[in-house]
């Protein structure tokens, strides 16, 4: 099935399928191709749909964490979409979560894979090194087989940090992630939340995913071996079948 991006303001979003509407955000130096596996098989029973977030788009004044909210707040609004599934990865994870907060009643459920919000080790916490070999390393220690990051994938990391405008926005996007601790109001968020964390991820490493289980007050917490900070990428059979049973659950 090939992916078709659709433009939506000023970025795009890819939308299939048809019925419960399932929406998924991706992370800091994430795209749409992340959650290809999870798109295919869940538009075969579900709307799946995927914005590409204004990470490099909005004013500077509006390049934070909040920022990217009230993108999905309006995004939401625009295409009327009501009673969702919002599952994110890694800063996607940060803006589903604040999303859920801020518009509970519209959100069913809400599946988390390693989110920033707590802690996390980033590749844009400081100011990103150009040096290619340094993006290389950083780029595969996203994922625990280092193959995954292809040398199309290294590539666009390096050109992103390269460009003086989108590197900028990288590091305030990751210093407004850092600053935006959740700890205090996690317990709010009484939805169903599944939390599916890859064992060996650098970034957001295992007991950053027990910390959000013990904070969320109805979570439950899957670990999936030989993975890192993408597992829908790197074991995507496992992580679509933990999502599966969790969608019949509360969906039913």
């Amino acid at each position: 099935m090939e992916l078709e991006q659709r433009p939506y303001l000023d970025t795009y979003y890819i939308e299939e399928g048809e019925g419960q509407t399932i929406l998924l955000l991706h992370g800091l130096f994430g795209a749409l191709s992340n959650f290809k596996e999870v798109t295919q098989y869940f538009s075969k029973k579900y709307k799946v749909i995927i914005p590409y977030l204004p990470l490099y788009s909005n004013p500077l004044t509006d390049t934070s964490v909040s920022g990217l909210v009230e993108f999905i707040v309006k995004f939401i609004q625009e295409k009327k979409l009501e009673n969702i599934v919002i599952v994110g990865n890694s800063l996607g994870g940060h803006v589903g979560i604040l999303y859920a907060l801020k518009c509970m009643s519209n959100v069913k459920a809400l599946i988390l894979t390693a989110s920033s919000g707590l802690f996390e080790n980033s590749l844009g916490n400081s100011y990103p090194k150009k040096d290619y070999i340094y993006i290389k390393r950083k780029t595969e220690e996203t994922f625990y087989d280092p193959a995954v990051a292809t040398k199309e994938l290294i590539d666009e990391v390096y050109k992103i940090v390269n460009d003086r405008e989108k590197a900028i926005r990288v590091l305030f996007l990751a210093r407004s992630a850092i600053r935006y601790n959740l700890r205090s109001e996690l317990p709010k968020l009484t939805i169903p939340t599944q939390l599916i964390w890859g064992k060996h991820d650098k970034i957001t490493p295992v007991f950053v995913g027990e910390e959000f289980h013990k904070l969320l007050p109805n979570s439950e917490l899957e670990i999936i071996e030989k993975a890192g900070h993408a597992p829908m990428m790197e074991q995507p059979v496992e992580f679509i079948a933990y999502m599966e049973k969790f969608l019949e659950k509360v969906l039913k």
